[in-house]
């Protein structure tokens, strides 16, 4: 059976600028990795580095976009941290994730739904490690976009 990491965050802008979070370098760098470099087309890379020294270990690099719908949903390949990589990081297909945007008025829902989990006990490891870190990434997303000025 799949289990499955589902985040949500509401974001105080449209849609569009809600996608650009996930898509843009300078954005993704500001809420969620060190170094960030996505190609924001089917095929087109989606690589972050978290310690871009050792690009090899700390990163999903080699993932790619599998499908998106500009402002409406994202999905990418997802590799292990370094002390998942092992398992994670050489077996196909990788784990996914999946980002759905949906605007109501001037807000954004976004919805992360992070598949491909398999059912061992160093697989549930990493799965509860990135369910941690993905709700810290949707809290600093938060803080990114939902900033007051002045």
């Amino acid at each position: 059976m799949d289990k499955i990491i589902y985040h949500s965050a509401r974001l105080k802008c449209g849609a569009k600028k809600a996608f650009e979070m996930f898509t843009v370098n300078k954005h993704l760098e500001r809420w969620l990795t060190k170094v960030a470099d996505v190609e924001p087309k089917v095929g087109g890379k989606f690589e972050l580095f978290w310690n871009p020294k050792d690009r090899e270990s700390d990163s999903t690099i080699g993932c790619k976009i599998l499908a998106m719908q500009p402002d409406k949903f994202l999905c990418f390949e997802w590799k292990g941290a370094r002390q998942f990589r092992h398992f994670m990081n050489e077996r196909r297909p990788l784990t996914n994730v999946v980002v759905f945007f949906i605007q109501h008025e001037d807000k954004t829902q976004v919805n992360l739904l992070h598949t491909g989990w398999k059912n061992t006990r160093e697989w549930e490891e990493a799965r509860k490690w990135f369910n941690k870190a993905w709700a810290t990434a949707f809290s600093e997303l938060e803080k990114y976009v939902n900033k007051k000025i002045g």
